[in-house]
């Protein structure tokens, strides 16, 4: 086989595709070489000529009816992504291609527990309607606060998005509505530009961020999130390994391979905090101190009773306060930090399990395994090859 030509039908406008696009080229630079056919711009791509391009696979974003049946006509390998509802029902021959999926659900279920560890209990969700990736986010925000006793409100938007004058024409009634809430509240934004829609609604309703409402979307577009007034946080998505895999799987389909269909999950790393989430939202000063320190310090050397020495009061009162307000002990929120800590180092760094117990707080790489393995049900060395190698198929969207 000569030289693979890829053509990357995958938008180039914001953070997810560009995520995506990094993952390929990272995968063509250690087993290349191939050529790419790429346009940049937004969703909406072209199918090159066959002829005068001559390549051998696709990646895509398959955003019209014509693009579809452009690409099943080429007869190339192609990994299709995010289908929609109708482009997955059996009848449909794109359902029958391998898909990369943002697992949405789990999105919504982090994005739900970084709002929760806020203190926060009064919550809405601001989506887009029409979308798949907006309904399963909704779907897992909601099922991680039915756990704990919280249902959230919904924005009820009259109609899809899909001009700067719908966007307009939103704002007073999303504005209204974040308004009429209870509050201090924590909001859910379906991805990143929606999360600037609440903030500028907030502005317009005299809500303060994140003092009266706090925000967190999805996807990190870093110069988005940047722009944003105040900066928004939002949940990471690993995007640079979803395309890595995809890659991965189109070569062995352009080398003449047979494969199953396959479906590679883009799953949440983090939540990127920045100042629209930078709030503990807790009427109790002295556990909404507590946690602010657990949540700074808990890498380093620190136990129960430092916390307590924060928040002046005595242990037994702490741990019956903070139980009540977080419906966890002290003890159990600094492991929990110090678990997540770990856990984003293990996918994001190449630090050694040593290096990275010694830095969530752990000390001892005994310590850290027994406890990732008792949370987790592996270890963190299996941990780390299953999400940068492996393709995991979470049940929540299966």
């Amino acid at each position: 086989m000569g030289t693979p030509r890829v053509a990357l039908l995958i938008e180039t406008s914001r953070g997810y595709g560009r995520g995506l696009l990094r993952g390929v080229a990272r995968y063509a630079r250690l087993h290349g070489p191939w050529g790419f056919y790429v346009t940049p711009g937004d969703f909406l791509q072209a199918v090159p000529k066959m002829k005068a391009w001559g390549g051998t696979g696709i990646i895509a974003r398959v955003e019209t009816e014509a693009m579809g049946r452009a690409i099943l006509a080429s007869g190339l390998p192609t990994i299709v992504l995010g289908l929609s509802d109708e482009q997955s029902r059996p009848e449909n021959p794109l359902s029958r291609l391998s898909e990369v999926v943002s697992d949405s659900v789990a999105a919504g279920r982090m994005a739900a527990g970084h709002l929760l560890d806020r203190g926060f209990r009064s919550f809405a969700y601001v989506g887009s309607r029409g979308t798949v990736w907006s309904g399963r986010r909704l779907e897992g925000f909601r099922s991680r606060l039915l756990e704990e006793g919280f249902e959230p409100g919904v924005f009820a938007q009259t109609r899809p998005l899909r001009a700067a004058a719908d966007w307009e024409r939103e704002q007073p009634a999303l504005a209204a509505w974040l308004a009429g809430l209870p509050r201090p509240l924590g909001v859910m934004a379906g991805n990143d530009d929606r999360g600037r829609a609440v903030l500028v609604a907030c502005l317009h309703a005299g809500l303060r961020v994140p003092e009266e409402v706090a925000v967190v979307g999805v996807d990190d577009d870093e110069l988005i999130c940047e722009l944003a007034d105040p900066p928004l946080s939002s949940v990471v998505l690993n995007a640079e390994s979803g395309g890595y895999r995809a890659a991965t799987l189109l070569d062995r389909m352009m080398r003449g391979e047979r494969v199953e269909r396959q479906r590679i999950w883009v799953e949440p790393l983090r939540v990127e905090a920045r100042r629209s989430t930078d709030v503990v939202a807790l009427d109790d000063v002295e556990v909404a101190a507590a946690l602010h320190f657990i949540h700074h310090h808990a890498a380093g050397p620190i136990g129960v009773p430092d916390v307590v020495e924060e928040a002046g009061i005595s242990r037994r009162a702490l741990e019956q306060r903070f139980r009540k307000a977080t419906g966890r002990t002290v003890h159990d929120e600094i492991r929990r930090v110090r678990l997540e800590r770990a856990r984003r180092l293990l996918i994001e760094t190449d630090l050694s399990v040593a290096r990275i117990a010694d830095s969530s707080g752990f000390g001892r790489v005994s310590y850290l395994a027994q406890t990732f393995r008792q949370t987790f049900g592996v270890t963190p060395a299996r941990y780390r090859r299953h999400t940068r190698d492996g393709v995991p198929g979470p049940a929540a969207e299966a």
